[in-house]
């Protein structure tokens, strides 16, 4: 899985940077907030191994509240 993940981000790495740019003005705070999020589902779905489900997990967690 982890193979998985380094070859999106790779594969993504020109948005992701670009995504962090301060001209773009995203705070690193909220950066850290996305990766702590998403840290923390990965944590939570310890044993599953649909990685779909985690994918839209993560996602979905940065939607806004209805």
């Amino acid at each position: 899985p982890y193979e998985k993940f380094a070859e999106l981000v790779e594969r993504h790495w020109d948005g992701i940077a670009a995504f962090c740019k301060p001209e773009n003005k995203v705070s690193l705070g909220f950066v850290e907030g996305l990766n702590n999020k998403t840290r923390v589902i990965q944590r939570r779905a310890y044993g599953l191994r649909d990685e779909e489900y985690l994918r839209l997990k993560i996602l979905t967690c940065m939607l806004p509240d209805i």
